[in-house]
């Protein structure tokens, strides 16, 4: 993969990439938005914790793949307020802590989810060769 960073748009707000090159014949995993909902169906109340089970529910996605992190090429998530935005962030950014080529990523603020008490979602499109 491929980091694009044209230096003739400005850099990124934070950390992620304007842009990734996926070469051909890479194997794609694309997963369903995931919400901060633990297994035995609880929802914890604050959006860092919500983020946080979004991720690692991804991570398992991934795992089931023999992908991880590192492969992850764009993520898309969603919050349901401006304030949980840098909670959101803080989850986002530990979950790539150590990754070397930052995945593209957009933050969309949203009315709501299927349910009140969600406040994230994250989906994730990873690439291995």
């Amino acid at each position: 993969m491929k980091t694009l960073q044209p230096s003739t748009i400005r850099r990124p707000f934070a950390r992620y990439a304007h842009g990734v090159e996926v070469p051909g014949g890479a194997r794609l995993v694309v997963t369903s938005g995931q919400l901060g909902i633990r297994a035995d169906d609880t929802v914890p109340q604050d959006p860092r914790a919500q983020a946080d089970l979004c991720f690692a529910n991804c991570a398992a996605i991934l795992a089931a793949a023999g992908m991880g992190p590192g492969d992850v090429i764009r993520i898309n998530a969603f919050v349901t307020d401006r304030s949980h935005m840098a909670a959101y962030m803080a989850a986002r950014d530990a979950w790539l802590a150590g990754v070397v080529r930052l995945p593209a990523s957009t933050l969309v603020i949203v009315t709501g989810f299927t349910r009140p008490e969600f406040l994230v979602e994250v989906e994730v499109t990873a690439a291995a060769m």
